[in-house]
């Protein structure tokens, strides 16, 4: 229902997907300015958390067996694209700004995408597929995370450098 819902309205979730990163990017800054890290780590577990449920869990609408899809296409187009990127792009941002280590965050999650992939090419149980392309989309978002995070921190690097030396 809420897939049918998504795909008659297209548009509107490009948009809404764009408004998404704009508010978590203004969330994040603000947090980060006021070193309110705890709030930070809280909303990067709260992602994390959504994104083991959205992988992980079984889905019973598919059958069983394993099924994998290896292809290296770049699908920037369509819903489940969106969806894709949007799935380690909050965890990245949030962590990131909170630790001030939005590389080593990006490391961590690429490694944790592919790690979902495998897992769900290997339990059959789960009912779920895992493709080479959910993992380069979810890098996309990964890596946007990290270069937003990367901003906030360097932007608060400069702030503070300009407060102590004037």
């Amino acid at each position: 229902m809420i897939s049918t819902f998504l795909v008659e309205h297209a548009p509107l979730v490009r948009i809404g997907f764009w408004v998404a990163v704009a508010a978590a990017t203004l969330l994040a800054w603000v947090l980060h300015r006021l070193r309110l890290r705890r709030v930070l780590l809280g909303l990067s577990a709260v992602a994390l958390i959504a994104v083991l449920v959205l992988t992980l869990l079984p889905d019973g609408a598919r059958p069983g067996g394993v099924t994998c899809t290896v292809q290296f296409s770049v699908p920037f187009q369509g819903i489940e694209t969106l969806a894709n990127v949007a799935m380690l792009l909050p965890l990245v941002l949030f962590l990131g700004a909170a630790t001030n280590r939005p590389l080593t965050i990006l490391t961590g999650a690429v490694a944790l995408s592919a790690v979902i992939e495998v897992v769900q090419a290997l339990t059959p149980v789960l009912g779920r597929r895992c493709d080479t392309n959910d993992w380069a989309m979810n890098t996309v978002g990964a890596v946007l995370g990290a270069v937003i995070a990367l901003v906030i921190c360097a932007i608060d690097r400069r702030r503070r450098a300009t407060a102590s030396s004037g």
